[in-house]
């Protein structure tokens, strides 16, 4: 799967998580990545935060997770 095609499938994915799952992916998602943005000793680690809480930030702002469409999670937005 080509960079291009990853980028078009966060994106132009249906919505498949609720209001909750997306206010809590945000405010988890940028908490991460402002932990993350603090001097660490290590670098890598404060790398992989900060990946860790943009994708997060990223699911719940757009609405759709590839990794629940791909685990088969229905569109069952009650909660």
């Amino acid at each position: 799967m080509t960079v291009n095609a990853m980028i078009e499938d966060i994106f132009s994915g249906e919505q498949n998580l609720s209001m909750t799952e997306r206010a809590v992916s945000v405010a988890l998602g940028l908490g991460i990545a402002a932990a993350a943005a603090q001097p660490r000793p290590n670098k890598f680690l404060s790398l992989a935060a900060l990946v860790v809480g943009v994708g997060l930030a990223m699911r719940g702002a757009t609405g759709h997770c590839a990794v629940k469409a791909a685990a088969g999670g229905g569109r069952d937005l009650t909660a």
